[in-house]
């Protein structure tokens, strides 16, 4: 009788570890599923990093030809404006000069 009701415990115990077995091998599976995607985004995130370095290396000599570019058109506008005042200046002061003779013809008046 004793040796039944051993073996039925451990049967009980075996089950019970068997139960626990059983259980964990969803969570196992999920975690290894788990592992392999974040294995995969990790994969994918240094491609994307490897890519756009890639991109700013290619554009690199684009990027200077137009800063190049962009400076020659201002240097070009500024002087452009220059010569404008400098052209328009003596205007102004002829037309200034005019004011104030007619301002102070009118005060002698």
């Amino acid at each position: 009788m004793w040796i039944f009701k051993c073996s039925c415990v451990r049967g009980c115990v075996y089950a019970e570890e068997r139960k626990v077995a059983i259980r964990k091998v969803p969570q196992q599976a999920i975690l290894g599923e788990v592992r392999r995607m974040v294995e995969e985004m990790q994969t994918l995130n240094k491609k994307l990093e490897e890519t756009e370095s890639a991109i700013e290396e290619y554009f690199k000599p684009i990027h200077k030809e137009a800063e190049a570019l962009m400076k020659v058109q201002l240097e070009g506008e500024e002087r452009s404006m220059k010569n404008m005042v400098k052209v328009m200046q003596p205007q102004a002061l002829f037309e200034k000069a005019e004011v104030d003779e007619t301002v102070k013809n009118c005060a002698y008046t």
